[in-house]
């Protein structure tokens, strides 16, 4: 497949000013550890240049980003999901473990994973809590909630949002 590709050059105090503001102020994904692993391996001579892509099915559009995974649709900044076109009301914590699944799409995690994520203090250990969540969100967003194709359980570890849509 045929893509358009940009080069930037950068120097090194641009790369680590960026590494800084990772390290201090970026969502903590898999995409951010890959980052930071790409410019340690910029600045230690391990390698020459960094290729960057956009995941599939993440758009960024007017100032906003926008998650579309099949007919679903989040749209970060404005903090709403739409399925089919209809919106869907979520509560501020079932938002926020929808867009950490779906910006980790693919890449299991453990409930107190996404609790810490989400809550951002200690893991309170009651698997419950989590599993409440997951429920009341499929119930939501999933067109069978009992056969879900969106948010996965890995059976024995956790959850993962489908990397197939």
């Amino acid at each position: 497949m045929k893509k358009n590709i940009g080069f930037i050059s950068l120097d090194s105090s641009l790369v680590k000013w960026l590494r800084d503001v990772l390290r201090t102020s970026a969502p903590q994904t898999s995409s951010t550890r890959e980052l930071m692993e790409g410019f340690k391996d910029l600045m230690d001579g391990t390698t020459g240049s960094l290729m960057l892509e956009l995941g599939e099915g993440e758009f960024l559009t007017a100032g906003s980003e926008i998650i579309c995974c099949g007919t679903l649709s989040i749209d970060l900044r404005l903090r709403r999901v739409s399925r089919d076109g209809k919106e869907i009301a979520l509560t501020p914590k079932e938002f926020d473990i929808l867009c950490f699944l779906a910006r980790n799409r693919g890449e299991v995690f453990t409930k107190e994973q996404i609790y810490q994520a989400v809550w951002e203090n200690d893991y309170l250990l009651d698997d419950s809590n989590i599993m409440a969540f997951i429920r009341k969100l499929r119930k939501k967003i999933e067109p069978n909630p009992d056969s879900p194709e969106y948010i996965l359980t890995i059976w024995g570890i956790g959850y993962k949002f489908n990397d197939k849509l």
